[in-house]
Order: structure tokens, then C-alpha cells, then sequence
């Protein structure tokens, strides 16, 4: 079996069919086996960086994800987004083809390569960012795929192998392999009793669940957890949409102390917190300063687990979740929350308000939807929305790379296609990647992709504290007209007060095809649980909101010079 094609068949068997990424002259014999084999997808994207986002997306939704690139250029294209991968233990697969081996003892430069450095100069730079790397060679390939993806199976984090054009095509065995591993029973026996034993003397038990718990496949068996429990239970925001909002002692997403004061109190109050799948990032937890390090109590992370203090490794995170939830004493708890969510806000012929535009959401979405919430102020937006059963939030709040959602909207679209995406962006950030659009009409994917407008780079401006600084201002796009220049079927309106973003929600709901909707804010407009970011920079240097000027809250000013209004819009799809 050729190289290329054992590698294939692995990760077909991991649930990825298919692969993102550019054609290169370095890797033609890898893409052209990809779409030889009737049960694989090539996907073309515009760069490299977008197609690293998308397989990001795809990696949240399916599993796992895969790109491929050519050397040198094409992978350092998408390095920013494989580190972002890394940095949020999504596990993609980069695949990289290369000169053949011969090439790289010419005398001759390479192209895409440096002057005189060492063949695999750039598989060193991906080290830092991947869990495991190889550059196969004659000798050992398929050990080495074996060896990577059996580390891209454990780790879920990503995974970087260089084929040289000529090794794709060398003939290996194809004996069978499982990339699966077993707990150590000694660790998970113990552990499994310290916990139950923890948990079931416990006054005031509280769980806390984060991305984790998808990353490493175990939410069928948090699920048996938490209703075994039957304890309160909150989320960090990369975690929202985890605990299903119909569980009885849903606490809701924590915001630390810019709402959900129940989810606040729960979390400081505890005796015995039980974190489950933790990333405990700035953005992630609000800046949480809780009264204990998170690894002091329970922490069951996806292949090891910490009790007091202690670090049990080598056992699954579904493993100490199953044997937990068989000796749990249920303690029966009942909680109340009240300030889950926004308030219902009935639209008026009033300037459209970030809070308006969320308010709005919360009803519009529905159970099995998918969102996907750019970084910055969108993300904060969305997460105080109390949202349906079997809702999912896809976001990137570790590394925070803006123009990540558009693209990875992408990813998440192919990986489900069955599904409602929602993609929420803001305008800086969809100038990045705006061009995969075209790919969402080329491959038949039809989201609804609402663009936030409020004239540049509106999380930059909170942090800086001076709007008027003109490094945040932006170039200037009319977005509802910009999306009709790609081939393919789209509505796309602008709206700029919330009578007319009501409607054009509305219109959406009877459409099937790409949506788009741009809404304009005023540039100094920010959701209200934005306000926490202070924490990113000296709290001293940090003007709350109320002790902001008059100026900088209005919301006049507001552009109404558009051609194409949701009223036009409405008409034309009418007619």
C-alpha cells in the first residue's frame, strides 16, 4: 500500500473525510489520492490561513480535522492557525508534501525553501505547536505515521507529518494498527475512589465543565455524570452549550461578576468543586479570581486527572467519569437562577445596540443550532444569552486570533451540514477571512452570517480606552453588497436600527440559501458584559462604563446612507 494511501485510510477511520488546504507542486501527490478516493472531500480554500481555520472548525465539530499544505510557504501561511489549534487542544492533523528526498542534496536552492537551511527547518518551527512531528524518509515511514497519530489520537491536540513527494507514493505495509490506549488501572482505581469519596461527603458539591469534555469525546458520559450528581453546575464560556440548558441544577455560563451572580456564588461557595475539561484562560473565565487553584480540588482533565493537588496520569477522561458515576450518592440539589440570559426587548425605530442585537438572538435561535462567535467583544455578547437544549457555541477564546470564526464557519458547516450555522462576526475581523464565502457558495453550505459593523476594531478600542486613536479604524466595505460579488445564491441586507434587524431575522427564517446580514452600531457600542475586560490590561488604566463621557456612550452618529436597506431588500425578495 502507498504511504499516502495508508494515511488516508487511518484517518478515514478517525471520522475525517474531508481535507482543507491549496494545491502545491510539493503536494500533488497527495491531494490527487485525496480526491481518487470515492469516500474522501478535497476542499479548496482561498489561503492557507483560512483553510487552517476551517479545519479547525471541522476538528470541533467532527472530532478531528485535517490540512494540507505545500512546504514552505504553504505552511507557514498556516502556522497562526495550527498554534491556535494547539492552543485550544483541537486536534488537526497538518500534513505537509515536500521536495522529493533527492531534491534536498542538489546543490541547486529549492524553491520555497531558504538559502542553504536545513530540509526540515520548517517541521522545527511546527514543533513548538504540534504534540507530535515526523518527516518521513525510506526507512521507517509507517512507524512514524503510527507513532504521530497515535499521539494525535491521545492528546487531541495537533500533529504535524512532512511527506516528500517521492515517499507518498513509496509501497509500505498495511498491517492494521489501533491508535485507541487503556487507562492504568492502578491510577483510575484510585482515583475513581477519591473523587466518589470527595464528592459524596461534600456540603456543597459544584461542578465545572469546559471544551474539554468535546475535545476528548466524553459528553455521553458527563452527561451520565452530571444527572447522577444531581449537583449544581456551571460552564466557562468555551465550555457553553455543554451542560444542556433543561438540566435542573443549571447554574448557566459563569460571568464571574459581570452577571449570573448565582454561577459567581456557587463557584466560591463550593467545598468541593469538580472541574471537568478546565481551560482556565483569562477570556475564558472572565478573568475569575475564585478563592482556590482549580487543580486544589477535582479536576478530571481528558488523559489525566488531579485530586488535592495530585496528579493521576494515563487514565481517560470517559474512564474516571463512568467509574465516578457509579458510586455517587445522589444529593438531590435544587437551585434557582434568575439572571440567565437577556431580557425580551420588543424592537423600536431606534439605533440598533449591541444588547438589542443579542436580546434579539437569544429568541431567534433554536435547539440544534450552531453558533460560531468571533473573538473580542462578539463572544462576550453571545455568552450571557440563555440559550435551547443541544445548542452549540464554537469559539476561540485561548488564542483569540481575529478573522478565526468566518473560516472556521466554513469547517463547521462541512463537518454538519445538516445543521443551522450561525456565524456572528464583527466587520475587523471579517475583512480576514471574507473570502471563503465563496468557498460556502462552492461546496453548497448556506449559513446565516450576521456581520457587527461598528467601523473598526471595536475590542481594541475598549482596551485602548481612546476611540479616536485612528490605528483601530479600518477600511471601509458597504458588506451587504460585497457578499453578492461572489457566484452563488445569497440575501444579504444592511440594518442599522432594531426594528429593521427584527425583520430581517425574520426573512432569514423562510430563506434557503446563504444569509447575510450586516448591522450597524455605533463605533463606541459594546455589549454590557463586555465590560470585564479590563483584566487584560492594568485594572488602573480600565474607564467602566459609567465613568465613560457622554461621547463615547452615544449612539447618534450612526451612517443611514445605504443603498441597500433590509426594507429594499424585503421588497426585492418579494417580487
Amino acid at each position: 500500500m502507498k504511504t499516502i494511501v495508508y494515511l488516508l485510510k487511518k484517518l478515514e477511520e478517525m471520522g475525517i473525510t474531508d481535507f482543507f488546504g491549496l494545491p502545491g507542486d510539493y503536494n500533488f501527490n497527495i491531494v490527487s489520492q485525496i480526491e481518487k478516493n470515492p469516500n474522501l472531500n478535497w476542499i479548496g480554500c482561498t489561503n492557507e490561513l483560512n483553510a487552517g481555520y476551517a479545519s479547525d472548525g471541522y476538528a470541533r465539530e467532527k472530532g478531528f480535522g485535517a490540512l494540507v499544505t505545500t512546504y514552505g510557504v504553504g505552511e507557514l501561511s498556516a502556522i497562526n492557525a495550527i498554534a491556535g489549534s494547539f492552543a485550544e487542544n483541537v486536534p488537526v492533523i497538518h500534513i505537509v508534501g515536500t521536495p522529493p528526498l533527492d531534491a534536498f542534496k542538489s546543490e541547486k536552492i529549492l524553491h520555497h525553501s531558504f538559502q542553504g537551511a536545513d530540509s526540515k527547518v520548517y517541521m522545527k518551527m511546527h514543533e513548538a505547536v504540534t504534540s507530535a512531528s515526523a518527516f518521513l524518509n525510506k526507512d521507517g515511514a509507517k512507524l512514524e505515521i503510527d507513532r504521530v497519530l497515535k499521539t494525535f489520537y491521545k492528546e487531541r491536540k495537533p500533529v504535524y507529518l512532512a511527506i516528500p513527494s517521492d515517499i507518498a507514493v513509496m509501497e509500505i505495509s498495511d498491517r492494521e494498527i489501533d491508535y485507541d490506549w487503556v487507562s492504568d488501572s492502578e491510577n483510575l482505581e484510585t482515583a475513581v475512589k477519591l473523587i466518589s469519596d470527595k464528592i459524596n461527603k461534600a456540603f456543597k458539591p459544584a461542578i465545572l465543565a469546559d471544551s474539554l469534555i468535546n475535545r476528548f469525546g466524553a459528553k455521553k458520559e458527563f452527561d451520565t455524570f452530571l444527572e447522577q450528581a444531581s449537583v449544581p453546575a456551571v460552564n466557562f464560556l468555551t465550555g457553553a452549550g455543554i451542560i444542556d440548558a433543561n438540566y435542573k441544577n443549571f447554574a448557566g455560563n459563569f460571568l464571574s461578576t459581570y452577571g449570573n451572580l448565582t454561577a459567581n456564588s456557587l463557584m466560591k461557595e463550593t467545598d468541593c468543586l469538580i472541574s471537568v475539561g478546565v481551560i482556565n484562560g483569562d477570556l475564558n473565565s472572565y478573568g475569575a479570581k475564585l478563592p482556590y487553584k482549580i487543580n486544589s480540588h477535582i479536576a478530571i482533565y481528558g488523559t489525566y486527572s488531579y485530586i488535592d493537588g495530585i496528579k493521576y496520569d494515563n487514565i481517560k477522561m470517559s474512564d474516571v467519569l463512568i467509574g465516578v458515576s457509579k458510586n455517587l450518592r445522589n444529593k438531590k440539589s435544587a437551585i434557582k437562577v434568575e439572571d440567565i440570559g437577556y431580557e425580551s426587548m420588543p424592537p423600536a425605530r431606534e439605533a440598533l445596540s449591541s444588547n438589542y442585537i443579542y436580546s434579539r438572538l437569544q429568541s431567534f435561535i433554536k435547539e440544534g443550532d450552531i453558533i460560531i462567535a468571533e473573538t473580542g467583544l462578539i463572544s462576550h455578547g453571545i455568552f450571557k444569552m440563555k440559550l435551547p437544549s443541544n445548542t452549540k457555541i464554537h469559539s476561540q477564546l485561548i488564542w483569540c486570533s481575529i478573522g478565526w470564526a468566518t473560516a472556521s464557519a466554513l469547517g463547521v458547516c462541512i463537518a454538519n451540514p445538516n445543521a443551522r450555522v450561525v456565524l456572528v462576526t464583527g466587520d475587523g475581523a471579517h475583512q480576514i477571512s471574507a473570502m471563503e464565502i465563496g468557498n460556502m457558495h462552492r461546496y453548497g453550505v448556506t449559513p446565516l452570517i450576521l456581520v457587527i459593523n461598528n467601523d473598526g476594531y471595536g475590542i481594541e478600542r475598549l482596551l485602548f480606552g481612546n476611540e479616536k486613536a485612528k490605528f483601530n479604524d479600518i477600511m471601509q466595505m458597504d458588506y451587504s453588497k460585497f457578499v453578492r460579488s461572489f457566484k452563488g445564491e445569497v440575501w444579504s441586507t444592511c440594518v442599522n436600527t432594531e426594528d429593521d434587524f427584527d425583520k430581517a431575522l425574520r426573512v432569514t427564517q423562510i430563506m434557503d440559501k446563504l444569509c447575510y446580514i450586516e448591522a450597524v452600531t455605533n463605533k463606541s457600542d459594546i455589549p454590557d458584559t463586555a465590560n470585564c475586560l479590563f483584566y487584560l490590561n492594568d485594572s488602573e488604566k480600565f474607564v467602566s462604563k459609567s465613568e465613560q463621557s457622554d461621547e463615547q456612550l452615544s449612539v447618534s452618529g450612526i451612517n443611514n446612507n445605504y443603498e441597500t436597506s433590509v426594507h429594499a431588500s424585503i421588497k426585492e425578495f418579494e417580487g
